[in-house]
């Protein structure tokens, strides 16, 4: 890797990283830890068809994605099943046909990622995608901390929480498709707990 590929790399790891990390103080307080793995399994169908069809993989894994997040949305307003329940239906049926559709001789970049590969495009797209998930989740996350705490207490504020839980998904969904590159389905979903879980032994407020 040359000087620039490494500037490239390391660019797109920070702010990627850093908007999973604000995301993920989100996950923490809404008791949703596991979601950010299982949303890496959903996008596997999307990175195998990217690899098939050989466009990139971010753009594979951000379609299965949003199909899957709109679909559990969906059916979360019309069935009496818990948000885990349904996620962990999706992301089963997703992984199940991604090891059909994944080619062998890269499922391990499938998997793991391949953060060596960053041109600058993808460098570009990373700093914007990144730059408006945050500001998308910086205009309602007092709005979403309060419907962690209390559901019924936000919507008597007049706190929208059904948007509001669709906007933190798709957010969710779009810095899960952008992690794919660096660290693959398999281990996206540390990007976006690790730090969170590991910033709540040393900060003295969500913020």
């Amino acid at each position: 890797m040359n000087e620039a590929g490494f500037l490239y790399t390391l660019a797109t790891a920070v702010f990627i990283g850093g908007v999973c990390g604000y995301l993920g103080s989100l996950m923490v307080a809404k008791r949703m830890s596991l979601v950010g793995d299982a949303f890496g399994h959903i996008a596997l169908p999307g990175i195998a068809l990217a690899m098939i069809f050989n466009f990139n993989l971010s753009l594979g894994a951000l379609g299965f994605l949003l199909a899957g997040i709109i679909l559990i949305w969906f059916l979360k307003s019309m069935s009496l099943l818990h948000f885990e329940t349904l996620t962990g239906i999706v992301f089963t049926s997703a992984l199940a046909v991604s090891f059909l559709l994944i080619p062998h001789s890269r499922l391990e970049e499938a998997l793991v990622g391949n953060i060596s590969n960053i041109g600058k495009d993808e460098l570009l797209i990373a700093i914007s995608a990144s730059l408006l998930v945050f500001f998308a989740i910086r205009m309602v996350y007092k709005d979403i901390v309060l419907a962690a705490l209390s559901e019924d207490l936000a919507k008597t504020e007049g706190v929208r929480v059904r948007r509001n839980e669709l906007v933190f998904l798709l957010a969710l969904g779009a810095v899960v498709a952008l992690g794919i590159k660096i660290v693959g389905g398999l281990l996206v979903g540390a990007l976006v707990i690790i730090p969170a879980a590991a910033s709540r032994h040393l900060a003295n407020n969500l913020r």
